[in-house]
């Protein structure tokens, strides 16, 4: 039985919907670079802060971004164990469709051969 199904990603769903939005892709890219404020997500968009925390809030959800307080600010931070776990799970069905495509490449090559 693959792994995938063994032991599933937790909220996998929830982060590949959230992913499929190009605002919290480009967030997700920011925060790679480095923890954030709302108000610093929000300055390349035109967006106001609210609708950056809605996208935060989304990200969060799903387990992808985590907020703490600092004071009165509350960075923003990438959960790269979080994304990890998805890229590992892309890893997973990419090699089983590799092997797929080598196995089917050996049958019509064998298939040829016999001809």
């Amino acid at each position: 039985m693959p792994s995938s199904l063994a032991a599933p990603v937790p909220n996998l769903d929830a982060a590949f919907a959230a992913l499929g939005d190009p605002v919290r892709r480009a967030l997700v890219a920011r925060l790679a670079q480095s923890d954030a404020t709302v108000g610093e997500l929000a300055a390349p968009f035109d967006l106001t802060p609210q609708a950056i925390s809605h996208h935060v809030g989304v990200l969060r959800r799903c387990g992808l971004v985590e907020q703490r307080r600092e004071g009165t600010k509350r960075p923003c931070r990438l959960r790269a164990d979080q994304l990890s776990l998805l890229g590992g799970w892309i890893d997973e069905q990419r090699r089983a469709w590799d092997d797929r495509l080598d196995a089917l490449e050996r049958h019509l090559t064998d298939g040829e051969a016999a001809r």
